[in-house]
């Protein structure tokens, strides 16, 4: 049994950081692009961390974006974080695409662009198997350290196919603490800014 205080006390669920893994932000962090965020991490090492924010779409979509790119449907773009904001990120689950990085079990990142342009415009599918960033998350080492010490994260795991959904972006953040437990699901229900409730 919690007290009343208890469940407002945000505290980390003690699983360390690693590559295939997400962040799942804390529920009154009220930073536009990283409030209730859910980031995929597509590399943890001791020089830093690069992560890829899964729920937060734009309002852009890739023929806006690449000129030469004539494809009918609208693929949409989601935000990948804050830096390099002008770069095009993807995640895929496309084996064979060369200079891809192997992030999780049939998961990859990036590698040889013309490749992914060529299998979407012979019509194959591309909900479940690419989607598309611009910019990434970034951290120094010591920074992800010390922001999980202060229980701004919580990490935890997440399927490739919750990982490639692409309608899974508002509900994700809820779904994911839901994951966790009860306590994490209670804090699902929070208002982000509890002075508007």
């Amino acid at each position: 049994m919690y007290s009343n205080t208890d469940i407002f006390k945000i505290e980390t669920n003690h699983i360390v950081p690693a590559q295939g893994k997400i962040l799942i932000s804390e529920p009154f962090l009220c930073d536009h692009i990283f409030g209730r965020s859910v980031i995929l991490l597509v590399d943890h090492t001791k020089e830093g961390t690069m992560g890829l924010v899964l729920n937060k779409p734009l309002p852009l979509f890739l023929n806006d974006i690449l000129q030469d790119f004539n494809y009918q449907e609208n693929i949409p773009i989601y935000k990948g974080g804050p830096l390099s904001t002008d770069t095009l990120f993807y995640l895929h689950t496309l084996e064979g695409i060369t200079d891809s990085l192997p992030i999780s079990n049939g998961l990859y990142l990036n590698g040889d662009f013309n490749a992914i342009k060529e299998y979407i415009l012979q019509g194959n599918p591309i909900k479940g198997k690419i989607r598309f960033f611009l910019g990434y998350s970034g951290w120094e080492y010591e920074q992800l350290h010390r922001e999980l010490e202060e229980n701004t994260w919580l990490v935890s795991t997440e399927s490739k196919d919750t990982i490639m959904n692409e309608n899974a972006g508002t509900e994700l953040w809820k779904n994911s603490l839901g994951r966790l437990g009860s306590k994490y699901e209670l804090w699902s229900r929070f208002p982000q800014i509890p002075a508007l409730n």
